[in-house]
């Protein structure tokens, strides 16, 4: 792969492209210039969430690129609140008409286990899945996916389902890289992408990166992206600043060595941010 415009293929041969732009944390005004940057700087693929508070900015961006809506892979997210057959149905027509959009090119399940469901995730799971199927029946969908599952929740959609996950997006970066997911993804063909591929800005205060970075001739942000691209996994990288939102994507001058892709990942010492998929969280947590 060597620009933006490349893509992976879904198993149900939907083209991805391989560097998504991510939205969290910016309010509409900000969402709509960013975005619309981004896609004027040759990102294809965007992400957002219901969570976020920002699709009406994101559909706005997207008008304002003057993008043809058909060249760009747009990914929302289910809410935690919206679990469940019927809300599930509604909270997606909800960012369908936020958005300004008739589809979306991915849905994905924000958290697998939520503290009110804890005790019966399977039923939980099962039933939301349902309406995704639905929704992608419909047409509405290209394709479903998930966000922060871990293996266990991806293998009990697989067990009740024909259609299983076809992305899973996980928290993947130097301090944590995720090798065991990755492996299990590109095992069963579902495509795993990395959100806070920067660490949430800390990794602009690792040495080893800094260091690295200096070596490629290259931002830590670009070496942060090109290692995740080099997994063969979908970074997606946010910034609000033009330069950085180009900057960010431009990663396909430089090759990392094995050497240094096994060293950056030495970083993993320093461990995930936050909880992991397992722990149960509430509906009112925004973001990731």
């Amino acid at each position: 792969m060597n620009s933006t415009f490349d893509c992976y293929t879904l198993y149900n041969v939907v083209q991805v492209p391989c560097i998504a732009f991510g939205t969290w944390k910016m309010p509409n005004e900000v969402a709509a210039a960013s975005v619309s940057c981004a896609l004027q700087n040759g990102y294809r693929h965007i992400d957002t969430a219901g969570a976020y508070q920002n699709e009406v900015g994101v559909g706005e961006g997207i008008r304002k690129s003057g993008i043809a809506r058909d060249e760009i892979f747009l990914v929302s997210k289910l809410p935690n609140a919206d679990h469940g057959y019927e809300k599930t149905i509604a909270a997606c027509e909800r960012s369908l008409q936020k958005l300004g959009v008739d589809y979306l090119d991915a849905y994905l399940i924000h958290w697998p286990v939520l503290v009110e469901n804890q005790d019966h995730v399977e039923a939980d799971l099962c039933d939301t899945w349902r309406a995704f199927e639905r929704l992608y029946q419909d047409g509405k969908l290209r394709a479903l996916g998930t966000s922060n599952f871990l293996e266990e929740h991806i293998d009990l959609l697989k067990a009740n389902f024909k259609n299983y996950p076809m992305i899973n997006q996980v928290q993947l970066h130097p301090q944590n890289p995720q090798d065991e997911m990755v492996a299990y993804c590109k095992e069963n063909r579902i495509l795993p992408e990395a959100w806070s591929p920067l660490i949430q800005g800390q990794a602009f205060k690792r040495e080893l990166l800094v260091e690295t970075a200096a070596k490629y001739n290259v931002s830590v942000a670009q070496l942060c992206v090109r290692w995740i691209f080099q997994k063969g996994v979908v970074p997606v990288p946010k910034s609000t600043t033009p330069e950085r939102i180009q900057n960010n994507a431009d990663i396909f001058g430089f090759t990392i060595s094995d050497d240094d892709m096994e060293n950056i990942a030495t970083l993993r010492k320093y461990g995930m941010i936050g909880d992991p998929p397992s722990v149960p969280r509430t509906h009112q947590v925004v973001g990731f």
